[in-house]
C-alpha cells in the first residue's frame, strides 16, 4: 500500500434510506488510494474484503467535517464524521476520534486543490427530511456553520493532477487564500496619483473638476468622500473619492470594465447595443472573481443570447476562459480573446460599456455641504406621498437631479431627526440612497436625497417588471442585503425595511432608503402595533409583542421583502387583519413559498423567519449565501 493509501473499518449509514434504522448502519472496509475512497463488503472472520460497495471520486470531495452525535447515540456512533461531495453527505462512524482525526487530516490534504470547495457545513445530520442543526428542509441548502481554518484546512485552488501530494506536517499552518485579482491594495494616500474613472462638474466653490482618464495628485484625505487633490495644471480642490482610481491600478482604466453591474444588467446592455461580439467584463457574484459576458448572433440570426463565462485561474495565477491558453494578467487575456474566440461563442469584437452613463452619485452636493439653500431647488414633479408628506423630484442649483421630501408639520419629531441626520449623512454605500442634506430653516423643512427614476420597488414590482429571470430577483435581493450588511456593520437599525423603502435606479439597482427614519414619527397609530399604520407585516414576534428592535428584527423584515420580491409585489398575509398576524405570527406562521423562489431561496427566507432572534443569520451571512447560490445559477 502506498503511503498516501488508509484502509479502516468503518460504520457507514444508509445515503437512500430516509427513516434511519439499525438496518442503515453497516460495516464497511473504507479504502482511500490515490483517486478515490472506496467501501467494500467486509468478512470479519476472513478478514479480508468482498464486494465493492460503492466509491467517492476524490476530485468531486467538497467538504470533510466532524458531525455532532445524536444524543442517544450507542458507543459504536461516538465519532461520527462526514464527506460532503456531488450526492449530498456520506455518513461514517470512526472507532475512536484518533481514527476519524487522521482519516480527516489525509483526505483533506489530498482534496485541498479541489474546484468548490465549501465554506459552510452543517455540524448536525440531515434525518427524515430536515437538517438537524438549523432545520431547513432542503437537503442542498446552504450550511449554516463556517468552516475553520485549521491543521489540513481546505486551500481553494485549482489543480489539474491527482498524483499523491506530499504530506503536510502536522505543525504547518494553512494560509488563507487570496482572490487573484486585484492584487491586496492599501489604496492611494496623500501624495499618490489617481485617474479619474468619470468626469465631475464642480458644484461648490471649493470643487475641482475632474475629466474622465486624467490625472490628479491627491494632497489630503481627512474626509474619506472628498479628497483635495491637484490637476496637472495646479488647480486645487475637492473631488468625490469614489470618481477616481489609483494610477495604472486595477481594471478600471479598461473600458470594457463594467465595474459593480451585474448579470441582467450586462445581458440588458449588450442586447440593447445588438452587435455581435459586444463584450464587457464585470464583477462576478463572487468576491473577487470576474466574468466576461458575450453578445452573439449565432449564424447570422436577428435575435442574439448572450454567454457569460467566468474567469479562472491556474495554480500558477494565470487566467484563462479556454484552459489552453493562459495568461499573466487579465487584460492580456482580453486582448487574445479580441483577436481570437478559442472556445467562446463569438471573439471579442466590440466593446460595450456603460461608464459614461454610470457616474455613481458623489457622497453628498459638494464638500462639506450640510445646510441647503431652499432658494437653489427646483420642483419638477410630485413622485407620490410618504409617511411624513409630499416627496417631488426636483434639481439642485438647476443641474442635479434630487428627491425632496417635504415634512408635513407634526408629523416627525424635528429637532431629534435634525441631529440625527448629521450621523445618516456619513451613513455611505452604493446600495442605499445617499442622504444629500436638509433644508431646517424654514417651515416645511426638506429632506434632500438622490433621485432614483424607477422610482419604489413596490411599484416596479406590480407595474414596470415583466418576465424577470430567476436570476434577476436574486439580483434584486443581494443588492439589499449588501445595503442592509453595511448597515449592521454601522450599528445602525431600520426598522421598516419593506419594498416601499428601497428604490429602483435607472440600471436597475436597488438601494435601501428611509433607514432609521420610523423612530422620529410622531403618529401613535404606526408607532404602536396595535395600530394601523405599524408594520406588522414586517415584523417579528419580538417586535410584535415588546417592541424590541435590532438588526436581528431588520433580518426578518429582509425576509418578508425577499418575499415580496418573489410574489412580485403581493401584500404579505393579505388574508389577515393585524391583530391576526400578531397572533398567529407569535405561534409559528410563516409566508408561503413563493411560486417564483424554488427552495433554496426560500430556505434563506425561512432563516430570517426563526422564532429566536439570536437564531437568525447575520446579514454578512446574508450576503455570502445569496452570492453563493448566484454564483451556482450562473
Amino acid at each position: 500500500m502506498s503511503d498516501s493509501n488508509l484502509e479502516e473499518i468503518f460504520i457507514k449509514r444508509s445515503q437512500q434510506k430516509k427513516k434511519t434504522s439499525p438496518l442503515n448502519y453497516k460495516e464497511r472496509l473504507f479504502v482511500l488510494s490515490e483517486h478515490k475512497i472506496c467501501y467494500f463488503d467486509y468478512d470479519p472472520e476472513k478478514k479480508k474484503k468482498k464486494a465493492l460497495k460503492g466509491s467517492v471520486d476524490l476530485e468531486k470531495i467538497k467538504c470533510v467535517e466532524t458531525v455532532i452525535p445524536d444524543e442517544n447515540a450507542p458507543a459504536e456512533r461516538q465519532f461520527p464524521f462526514q464527506i460532503i461531495y456531488d450526492e449530498g453527505p456520506l455518513y461514517v462512524f470512526a472507532k475512536s476520534d484518533d481514527i476519524r482525526k487522521k482519516w480527516i487530516h489525509r483526505i483533506r490534504q489530498v482534496v485541498r486543490f479541489n474546484k468548490d470547495l465549501m465554506q459552510k457545513y452543517h455540524p448536525c445530520f440531515w434525518e427524515d427530511g430536515v437538517w438537524k442543526c438549523c432545520q431547513q428542509v432542503v437537503k442542498q441548502a446552504m450550511g449554516c456553520r463556517v468552516m475553520e481554518t485549521r491543521n489540513g484546512g481546505f486551500k481553494q485552488t485549482l489543480r489539474k493532477s491527482r498524483k499523491p501530494l506530499p504530506p503536510t506536517p502536522e505543525e504547518e499552518k494553512p494560509c488563507r487564500p487570496l482572490p487573484p485579482q486585484p492584487p491586496p491594495q492599501q489604496g492611494p494616500c496623500p501624495g499618490s496619483t489617481v485617474i479619474a474613472e468619470y468626469p465631475y462638474t464642480p458644484v461648490q466653490p471649493q470643487d475641482l473638476e475632474l475629466r474622465k482618464d486624467e490625472e490628479y495628485t491627491i494632497l489630503e484625505m481627512s474626509d474619506p468622500n472628498w479628497w483635495r487633490a491637484r490637476d496637472k495644471y495646479g488647480t486645487e480642490g475637492y473631488i468625490p473619492s469614489n470618481y477616481v482610481t489609483e494610477a495604472m491600478n486595477g481594471l478600471e482604466r479598461f473600458d470594457w470594465y463594467c465595474k459593480n453591474m451585474n448579470r441582467s444588467q450586462a445581458e440588458h446592455l449588450l442586447k440593447t447595443e445588438n452587435k455581435d461580439g459586444g463584450f464587457l467584463v464585470r464583477d462576478s457574484s463572487k468576491a473577487g472573481k470576474y466574468t466576461v459576458s458575450v453578445f452573439s448572433k449565432v449564424g447570422g440570426e436577428t435575435v442574439g443570447i448572450c454567454k457569460h463565462y467566468n474567469i479562472c485561474t491556474t495554480p500558477q495565477g494565470q487566467f484563462y476562459l479556454a484552459q489552453s491558453h493562459n495568461f499573466n494578467s487579465i487584460p492580456d487575456l482580453i486582448n487574445y480573446h479580441q483577436h481570437n474566440s478559442a472556445g467562446l461563442v463569438s471573439r471579442l469584437k466590440h466593446i460595450m460599456s456603460n461608464r459614461a452613463d454610470s457616474a455613481p452619485s458623489p457622497f453628498g452636493l459638494g464638500y462639506g455641504v450640510w445646510e441647503i439653500d431652499p432658494t437653489h431647488l427646483t420642483f419638477i414633479k410630485e413622485l407620490g406621498c410618504g409617511q411624513f408628506g409630499v416627496v417631488k423630484y426636483g434639481k439642485w442649483q438647476g443641474q442635479h437631479d434630487v428627491a425632496i421630501k417635504m415634512i408635513k408639520e407634526g408629523s416627525m419629531s424635528e429637532d431629534d431627526f435634525i441631529e440625527e441626520a448629521k450621523v445618516m449623512m456619513k451613513l455611505r454605500h452604493q446600495k442605499l440612497v445617499q442622504l444629500y442634506g436638509v433644508c431646517t430653516k424654514q417651515k416645511p423643512i426638506y429632506i434632500v436625497t438622490e433621485f432614483l427614476s424607477n422610482g419604489c420597488l413596490l411599484t416596479y414590482l406590480r407595474e414596470s417588471l415583466k418576465n424577470p429571470t430567476p436570476i434577476h430577483l436574486l439580483e434584486m435581493c443581494k443588492d439589499v442585503s449588501e445595503g442592509m450588511a453595511y448597515l449592521e456593520s454601522e450599528q445602525f437599525i431600520h426598522r421598516d425595511l419593506a419594498a416601499r423603502n428601497c428604490l429602483v435606479a435607472a440600471n436597475g439597482t436597488i438601494k435601501v432608503t428611509d433607514f432609521g427614519l420610523s423612530r422620529y414619527v410622531l403618529d401613535d397609530e404606526y408607532t404602536s402595533s396595535a395600530g394601523t399604520k405599524f408594520p406588522v407585516r414586517w415584523s417579528p414576534p419580538e417586535v410584535l409583542l415588546y417592541s424590541k428592535f435590532s438588526s436581528k428584527s431588520d433580518i426578518w423584515a429582509y425576509g418578508v421583502l425577499m418575499w415580496e420580491i418573489y410574489t412580485m409585489g403581493k401584500m404579505p398575509y393579505d388574508r389577515l387583519n393585524n391583530s391576526e398576524i400578531v397572533d398567529k405570527v407569535s405561534t409559528g406562521l410563516r409566508l408561503y413559498r413563493p411560486q417564483l423562489a424554488n427552495e433554496r431561496v426560500y430556505s434563506i427566507m425561512s432563516i430570517c423567519w426563526r422564532d429566536k432572534a439570536e437564531d437568525r443569520p447575520t446579514f454578512l451571512e446574508l450576503v455570502s449565501n445569496v452570492q453563493d447560490l448566484l454564483y451556482e445559477m450562473q
